[in-house]
């Protein structure tokens, strides 16, 4: 039921644009998190404000979702697109930004939820100006990146000091699997307050759309064996690996094999760099006639391809949730996954689909070609799939936790809990 007594909190995202679309260079499950969760959180009564970093002077500033939900976007540094690994300079503009438009209001807020250590720094620099109450979700751990990439930033000194601070000091840390709490308390710090709240999926948005409406509305013969990808253009996620698994597909020559590759490009920018690599290895590897890059995918036309698939694959070098494999099992839509992270944790080997070492192409190629060829065993998995995320990764289920969080920590006795360090600006 609609509640109207809740507080004013804020969801603060400084690269993670919940208001954009989805598939824009760094534009994935982050924005989803937060703006679903701002969405649901409202529904249940909270006035939400979800703060991000305005990246064009095209973009709104201020955008209303519904009645008690909407982004606020801050200038910070110039309007323009900026990589993650170059905005740490201007987070203390944000920070000002974000004080001022408070002072606008007329108000403060008593409990913000950062999101991405970027913004867990400007929690932990607004929670010095101010009594609040900060929750914080990592999205990606800095100790776990730098040990899947050969080009460490220059920024990763900094950011793993600010996530090890972060994790000792703030109110709660929200880990998205067990996976991603033991790798926090392994990797980061052995301090801290953790609670498990895994993310979520819109399940009313998935699951409706049957196998041959969807093949037709997007052209896809009905005896084709249906390989599935979505998510941005970044080596960490493994496309490459899915390309090379699918060119070593038993089934290639044998059936009419189609692998869809769905995500957004910028041109000049890493993500359009890194297709076009993708293009070229297709085209090495003689798939140009069994590949298809369908560009970037809305929320509408979406569901459509997860239900036309017979197999979603999520090849990440490391996911710490994985959104995409949930909104494939929403779409009673088996997934063969890296078994890493978060997604140990979201697909159930053999119920809901398969685990394959990442970077592994035999190995994956092998999990697919399982599923492929064993259409009853797919449908069986997808079902299955499907049950998993009603009982387990709801958006309503999910605020309905961080709801419960939310008000046990603003209703402590002392609810904000001393800092003994802070981060240098």
């Amino acid at each position: 039921m609609f509640q109207t007594n809740k507080h004013r909190i804020a969801l603060i995202s400084v690269s993670g644009d919940p208001a954009v679309e989805i598939g824009q260079e760094e534009a994935g499950g982050q924005n989803v998190y937060v703006r679903q969760v701002g969405y649901a959180l409202a529904e249940m009564g909270w006035q939400v404000d979800m703060f991000t970093r305005r990246i064009s002077p095209d973009q709104a500033a201020i955008v209303q979702h519904s009645p008690n939900c909407r982004t606020i976007r801050l200038t910070a540094g110039p309007v323009e697109f900026i990589g993650r690994d170059h905005i740490f300079g201007y987070l203390p503009e944000f920070v000002d930004e974000l004080q001022r438009f408070q002072e606008r209001q007329g108000y403060t807020y008593e409990l913000i939820h950062t999101n991405y250590w970027l913004s867990s720094w400007v929690g932990m620099e607004l929670k010095k100006r101010q009594k609040l109450v900060q929750v914080h979700t990592y999205h990606s751990l800095g100790a776990i990146k730098y040990k899947t990439i050969a080009d460490i930033p220059a920024i990763a000194t900094k950011r793993l000091e600010v996530e090890k601070t972060c994790l000792e000091t703030v109110d709660r840390v929200v880990a998205t699997s067990p996976q991603e709490r033991e790798h926090m308390e392994t990797l980061v710090s052995q301090q801290g307050q953790i609670d498990m709240i895994p993310c979520g999926t819109d399940i009313n948005n998935f699951g409706d759309i049957e196998k041959s409406v969807a093949r037709e509305k997007l052209g896809i013969a009905p005896d084709a064996k249906m390989v599935f990808y979505v998510g941005r253009f970044d080596p960490r996620k493994g496309i490459e690996t899915l390309v090379r698994a699918v060119a070593q597909s038993s089934l290639r020559g044998e059936a009419n094999l189609q692998l869809v590759i769905g995500g957004g490009s910028r041109p000049g920018q890493s993500d359009g760099i890194e297709r076009d690599r993708i293009a070229g290895i297709v085209d090495e590897l003689g798939l140009n006639d069994c590949t298809t890059f369908a560009g970037r995918l809305d929320h509408e036309i979406l569901p459509y391809y997860y239900a036309a698939a017979d197999v979603c694959v999520v090849p990440s070098h490391y996911e710490p949730f994985g959104l995409v494999a949930i909104e494939a099992m929403a779409s009673n839509t088996p997934v063969v996954a890296s078994d890493v992270g978060g997604l140990q944790f979201t697909v159930v080997p053999e119920v809901t689909g398969l685990l394959a070492p990442p970077q592994d192409e035999v190995a994956f190629a092998k999990a697919i070609d399982r599923i492929l060829s064993n259409p009853t065993w797919r449908d069986e998995l997808g079902a299955a799939a499907r049950q998993r995320v009603e009982t387990t990764f709801s958006w309503d289920g999910v605020a309905s936790q961080l709801s419960k969080l939310y008000t046990h920590l603003l209703t402590q006795s002392t609810p904000a809990t001393v800092k003994k360090e802070a981060v240098a600006a």
